[in-house]
């Protein structure tokens, strides 16, 4: 499974705006430091506001930061809404799907479980569990304080 370039930059949005909670960030910040265009990043954070995990403020002190704590930001969550229904392979397409083998295919099943896995093991990881004492990332994108310190990224 690969993931797209939307969600990378939309998990960098969002670990940017947990290492700066005590703070609105700026796109032209988030785009330097995590490297990808302003426009780009403004349709990411775009829908990320829409899906409600962060908001954002315009004018001239605005900026962008976590419509929620960052222990209540699912990772999975986030890829599902991200990646949309992007199909896995054709045989998953509901349209222009024309393989032959569809009625037949185990492939198939064994691609939805595995999918269904990487969810799963997903669903486990919180944001803050991404960034919390995390002293390399905090170096990177800020430094924040951790509301739970026990918080640790899955091995």
């Amino acid at each position: 499974m690969r993931v797209t370039k939307r969600t990378n930059i939309a998990m960098r949005v969002l670990m940017f705006c947990a290492t700066n909670v005590d703070r609105l960030v700026t796109k032209a910040e988030i785009a330097a430091v995590c490297q990808c265009s302003e426009n780009h990043l403004a349709q990411v954070i775009n829908q990320l506001g829409q899906t409600g995990f962060v908001t954002t403020q315009r004018g001239r002190n605005g900026g962008i930061r976590l419509a929620r704590a960052a222990e209540a930001i699912n990772v999975g969550d986030v890829f599902r809404v991200v990646e949309g229904a992007v199909p896995l392979a054709e045989c998953f397409a509901d349209v222009d799907n024309s393989c032959p083998l569809i009625s037949a295919c185990r492939l198939r099943l064994a691609l939805r479980d595995a999918a269904e896995a990487f969810y799963a093991h997903l669903d486990g990881i919180t944001l803050e569990a991404l960034t919390c004492d995390n002293a390399p990332l905090q170096a990177i994108l800020g430094q924040f304080e951790c509301k739970q310190s026990e918080a640790r990224a899955p091995a």
